[in-house]
């Protein structure tokens, strides 16, 4: 993968996301938002597949939402929960990868054989 130039504001954005999904329980709620597509589910069906509810869910969702990694829109008495666009998360997966090897020789190093 080829290397990309990131800006200051890019990187603020991407270490926030990471941060925001270095918990177990938000990783599994991104991870079950994802899953179900983009119809999301209701938060009592999200609380209910990740084993999480009440105040617990709510300030996990509230990271993740913080982030830019879930949406919540409320649909009549219902708070439906959803992952971002798939474009946000390709862009931080990219930004990861881009920087895979970016610092490696392409040759071999004579010392090495």
């Amino acid at each position: 993968m080829k290397h990309e130039s990131h800006s200051p504001e890019d990187v603020d954005v991407f270490a926030s996301q990471f941060a925001a999904l270095g918990s177990e329980h938000r990783l599994s709620v991104l991870r079950t938002l994802v899953r179900a597509g983009p119809e999301g589910l209701s938060i009592g069906a999200l609380g209910e597949r990740c084993g999480i509810t009440g105040s617990t869910l709510t300030h996990h969702m509230k990271i993740l939402a913080a982030a830019g990694l879930v949406t919540q829109e409320k649909q009549g008495r219902s708070i439906i929960c959803a992952a971002a666009e798939m474009d946000v998360m390709r862009a931080l997966s990219d930004y990861l990868l881009s920087e895979c090897c970016a610092d490696c020789s392409t040759e071999k190093d004579a010392t090495n054989g």
